[in-house]
């Protein structure tokens, strides 16, 4: 979790100048006069102060006016050590509301100013974590979990050691899951309706690319199935086999067992076949 860090601001003399230059305005009143013109008012509170006070609404619960607390330290002050400290806390407020586009917004803003930053990390995570809150149910697109694999990877691969690669990993493995399942549904649509070929790519798909999610057994039955079904009885034969020497205790096994049983079949496994290779490394590792 991040790490929340109280500190005082310096008087800062010059923060009016400062603002000008930076054109950090604040539109505190916008009156317009006879001449058409419009009465600016610029915010002068220091950086440190605006930023105190974001982390003061936020542990008295405000989370919307945190989050907007941090936005001024950002518009107001930018590119200041401020600015890099409320940006990453804009982002976690947002992830706090629910509001998970916002928070990659501001990750990824975070993400591109400060690459080296040493909350880059869980800048990563606060993107990953958005994107594996918005998963939806296999039936519709899966995007959101492609991306959140995408994202949580990243902490896997760049920041193994983290104090965020432990949840990162098992997020990672409930939405290969996801994916998983969403391609079985797909397989199953094939497969209701005769396209046999079809229903095999996916099946075989699941098998191959996501070998420790729960629906391998499934996937099995259901090559055991359609290739019985093209009359690739060999193929059928197989599948039933590495089922069985797999997850001998499967109730998709006994159902794969007993379809090729009705044609007068054993389960027979083909060593050399893509199912045995992956199965192999699998076990092996």
């Amino acid at each position: 979790m991040l790490r929340l860090r109280f500190r005082t601001a310096r008087p800062a003399a010059t923060v009016r100048t400062l603002a000008l230059i930076a054109g950090a305005f604040v539109l505190a009143a916008c009156n317009t006069s006879k001449d058409g013109l419009a009465d600016l008012e610029i915010d002068e509170r220091p950086p440190g102060q605006m930023y105190n006070e974001g982390l003061a609404y936020l542990n008295e619960g405000d989370l919307k006016k945190a989050a907007e607390a941090f936005e001024d330290v950002d518009r107001i002050h930018p590119y200041s050590d401020w600015a890099r400290k409320a940006l990453i806390m804009t982002a976690f407020t947002n992830y706090r509301r629910g509001r998970y586009g916002e928070t990659v917004t501001a990750a990824n803003r975070f993400l591109s100013l400060y690459p080296g930053s040493e909350d880059t990390a869980y800048a990563h995570y606060l993107v990953g974590s958005s994107h594996f809150k918005q998963i939806p149910d296999v039936t519709r697109d899966q995007q959101a979990t492609n991306d959140a694999i995408k994202s949580l990877q990243v902490i896997i691969r760049e920041f193994p050691d983290s104090e965020y690669a432990a949840d990162a990993q098992q997020k990672i493995i409930v939405a290969r899951d996801q994916i998983a399942g969403k391609e079985m549904q797909v397989g199953r649509y094939y497969l209701e309706r005769r396209e046999y070929t079809a229903a095999i790519n996916r099946f075989q798909g699941v098998v191959v690319t996501y070998p420790n999610t729960r629906h391998v057994e499934e996937a099995l039955q259901r090559l055991t199935e359609a290739n019985l079904a093209l009359g690739l009885v060999a193929e059928a034969q197989n599948a039933a086999a590495v089922l069985g020497h797999n997850f001998p205790d499967s109730p998709w096994y006994q159902d794969a067992y007993a379809l090729l049983q009705s044609g007068g079949l054993e389960p027979r496994e083909n060593r050399g076949s893509v199912l045995s290779r992956v199965f192999g490394r699998r076990n092996s590792g």
